[in-house]
């Protein structure tokens, strides 16, 4: 993992300078506001949604600056997502990233509007000529990140997630709840590098296999950090989900067998890539990282 770990540091740091250019130091009566944003936003935690997005865009000799900014517009969505998740109205978290929440921090009013203005600077980087300059291709980047994000993806599957606060859902269910919820945006980062460097169908399709898997192999760890881990190591808080009688992957299948199960879809994502033989090899650390990661 030393290959990967140095990769997610390096990664992570220029994506924070970038960040740090699309959204500097506040000035005038909307400071406050710039202020929740980079609260949320840097320092970041470990920016594996941006590093997929650089290592997807890699495989096809995509220019760094452009990868860099698609990752930094993927950072801001991902963001805008934690604030709201972490409101009192959705999964009313008060610690993130083993810091206040954007809500504790400043106030829920301020916290929302961080959220939105995120979502939307993301989508205003993805159009902009310095991302990439085939506007074609940058139409293509805000259709996929807005599939991701919207009623078919994150934002609809988080709804499917509040309902099931009040229904017992079943292993297909709480299936298709974390491939929208958790697993669009991740496939949504892998997708984004072969959209930047104009891949052929056949690789996208790829990509968005190791994605979907890898997705639900990452969302059945964290419930497994959820039911194991301690707020000291995770860096926000853990057993709501048993506390709330909220069906999860560890409710339903047990420890020992959701542990199994992410095995298996780390090792199906990794099968999925290879058709591109060395070049994925930092995505194959990936798949592995992410059922061994304690936060």
């Amino acid at each position: 993992m030393t290959g990967l770990t140095q990769n997610l540091k390096e990664t992570g740091a220029a994506i924070g300078e970038v960040l740090d250019e699309l959204l500097p130091e506040p000035d005038g009566p909307e400071a406050r506001l710039i202020e929740a944003m980079r609260y949320a936003l840097i320092p970041g935690g470990k920016r594996l949604r941006a590093a997929l997005v650089v290592t997807s865009a890699g495989m096809f000799s995509v220019s760094r600056s452009s990868a860099l900014r698609v990752g930094a517009a993927m950072e801001m969505v991902h963001a805008y997502s934690l604030i709201h998740d972490d409101l009192p109205c959705m999964d009313d978290d008060d610690l993130r990233r083993g810091r206040a929440s954007t809500h504790i921090q400043f106030d829920e009013a301020t916290a929302v509007l961080a959220g939105d203005a995120l979502q939307t600077l993301a989508f205003e980087v993805l159009a902009d000529e310095d991302t990439h300059s085939n506007p074609a291709v940058r139409l293509e980047l805000i259709r996929t990140f807005s599939l991701a994000a919207g009623v078919h993806g994150m934002a609809g599957g988080q709804m499917i997630d509040l309902e099931a606060e009040h229904h017992t859902l079943e292993i297909a269910q709480i299936t298709r709840l974390q491939r929208m919820k958790t697993g669009a945006l991740i496939a949504c980062a892998c997708e984004s590098g072969a959209i930047l460097g104009r891949a052929p169908a056949r690789q996208r399709q790829a990509l968005q296999a190791f994605a979907h898997d890898l997705g639900l192999a990452f969302q059945i760890t964290d419930d497994l950090l959820d039911a194991e881990g301690s707020p000291a190591v995770t860096g926000k808080g853990v057993g709501k989900d048993a506390a709330a009688g909220k069906a999860t992957f560890v409710s339903l299948l047990g420890l020992d067998r959701a542990r199994q199960q992410a095995q298996m879809l780390a090792d199906q994502a990794v099968a999925h890539l290879d058709t591109f033989d060395d070049k994925a090899e930092l995505l194959r650390q990936v798949a592995r990282f992410v059922i061994t990661r304690d936060s």
